[in-house]
């Protein structure tokens, strides 16, 4: 069985999200976030001490959009993935990337140094800076989301999977009062499906299950 190692919300969450879509069967590990340093044993499983971390059969994944990619070709055919004789196919792959490299990176600058980092060593214009920069990338998402329900192919993908997580991220992050009317309607669009609500659930839980408080950061 596929295993999965997460934090509440963390990017983990992009991995649940997308197994809970493909209906697969899974275990989940609750992690405090962060694992590396509150769940030292962990370390002897992922040496990176960082979520996720899937296993599945001799797969050992630490990057989520890979994983979410990973499990539609391995677990498909699925509409969550656009092959490559479809005319989407390179914005699906850009857009799947972007969601981490782009929109998600700046925002763990955020999260360390407001919530992370002890208070003498926060650093809130580096906070402040990194925010402006996330939010300046978003505008390309703004603007996408006006001319489309989804991101590529006319349908949810796993693209959307990993774009929606930087945006619950920003809203976790208290980011979301600069969201953009088309960004704010997609966000409505994407967490109105099933699986969505299911990944939550399941989080909730498996926390409960596994005596960790759900909470984010």
């Amino acid at each position: 069985m596929i295993e999965l190692y997460h934090c509440t919300d963390a990017r983990s969450f992009r991995p649940l999200w997308a197994l809970e879509e493909l209906g697969l069967p899974y275990q989940l590990h609750m992690l405090p976030f962060p694992p590396r340093v509150l769940a030292k044993p962990y370390l002897g499983i992922n040496p990176l001490g960082t979520i996720p971390f899937l296993i599945d059969g001799d797969a050992r994944m630490t990057e989520s959009s890979a994983i979410c990619h990973y499990l539609a070709m391995k677990y498909g055919p699925t509409p969550l993935a656009v092959a490559p004789e479809e005319p989407g196919f390179g914005n699906y792959l850009n857009y799947l990337v972007m969601g981490e490299a782009t929109l998600t990176f700046p925002q763990t600058i955020v999260l360390r140094y407001t919530r992370l980092e002890p208070s003498e060593r926060r650093i809130p214009q580096a906070a402040e800076d990194y925010a402006k920069w996330f939010l300046g990338r978003l505008r390309g998402i703004e603007a996408r989301t006006g001319e489309a329900e989804y991101l590529v192919a006319d349908r949810f993908t796993m693209a959307d999977i990993s774009v929606a997580y930087a945006i619950l991220l920003a809203k976790n992050l208290k980011l979301d009062g600069e969201f953009g009317p088309n960004v704010r309607a997609y966000w409505d669009r994407v967490t109105a499906r099933e699986g969505f609500a299911r990944a939550k659930a399941a989080q909730a839980k498996a926390s409960e299950e596994q005596g960790l408080e759900v909470k984010f950061g």
